[in-house]
Parts: structure tokens; sequence; C-alpha cells
């Protein structure tokens, strides 16, 4: 049995049968109380946070819909008389935008990954081919903090597991 478990001989474990909670015992249920609320409250921020994540990428995988579906913001020119590279940029964002909601939204392994890498994506398309994919220093600066943010939280997640 484990040192914060309760039952067995309460002599073994320093305390004696019906010790008030300010004892040794009380106060380390009370460590191992607090831990398990801690481990607790990283899982559920991981989670708010990917579902947070999964809204934002929903809206951002229908906005590259209605992009090619010649409903978003344009120049007036039909989406089949653009550029390749535009029509191709255009059609991967609207497939990975949704395919990373949906893992995001069943807070899955592979969603998370295919979130990295579809902000990943879009960070290095906006600095490469800014022509292409349109972002400003502004949004780059919150799709690296964002992916700085997910980094953290699931590594406090997973170490709270250990």
């Amino acid at each position: 049995m484990g040192m914060f478990q309760h039952g067995g001989d309460d002599e073994a474990r320093g305390g004696q049968p019906g010790e008030p909670p300010g004892t040794t015992r009380g106060l380390l249920d009370a460590i191992a109380l607090h831990e398990r609320a801690a481990a607790l409250r990283w899982d559920q921020m991981l989670v708010w946070f990917m579902r947070v994540m999964a809204c934002a990428w929903l809206v951002k995988g229908l906005g590259a819909w209605a992009v090619l579906l010649g409903f978003g913001p344009g120049e007036g020119v039909a989406f089949e008389a653009r550029s390749l590279s535009f029509q191709a940029t255009i059609i991967y964002f609207a497939v990975i935008d949704l395919v990373a909601a949906v893992g995001l939204w069943l807070t899955s392994t592979w969603g998370g990954v295919m979130w990295l890498l579809a902000v990943t994506s879009h960070i290095i398309l906006a600095l490469f081919f800014p022509r292409i994919v349109m972002s400003n220093a502004m949004t780059l600066s919150a799709f690296v903090s964002l992916i700085l943010l997910y980094l953290a939280i699931s590594w406090k997640a997973a170490r709270q597991e250990d």
C-alpha cells in the first residue's frame, strides 16, 4: 500500500486512529489530495485548451472552404482563375484545419500532432510565401505563442501523471 493511502495499520503510517487533521497524517493526506487535484487541473486545462483550439481551427478550416467555394474575401477573381500555388494552399488548409479541429476536439494525440502540423505550416508558408498566405506579425506571434502554450500544458499534464 502507498504512503498516502488509507487503511491498514495506522501506527505504521505514523499516526493514531482518530487523530485530528493537523497532525502528520492529516498533513500528508492534504498534500496527497493537493497533488491529485493539481494533476486533474493540468489534464483539464489541456482538454479545455484543445477544445478551444478545435473551435478556432474549425472556423479557420471553414474559412478556407469559403474561399474555395467563392464566398470568402477575394479580389473578384474566381478560385479556378487563381494561381495553382494559391489553390493548393487553400485546399491544403481546407482539409488539414478541419482534420486538426476534429482531432483536437477528441483530445487525441494525433489531433495535437495534426494541429501542430497545420499551425506550423501556416507560419512557414506565411514567412516564405507571403503573397499566398497573408498573415501579419501579430497573427504569427499568436500562433507561436499558442504552440508554446500547448507544449507547456502538455508537458505539465504529462509530468503530473507520474
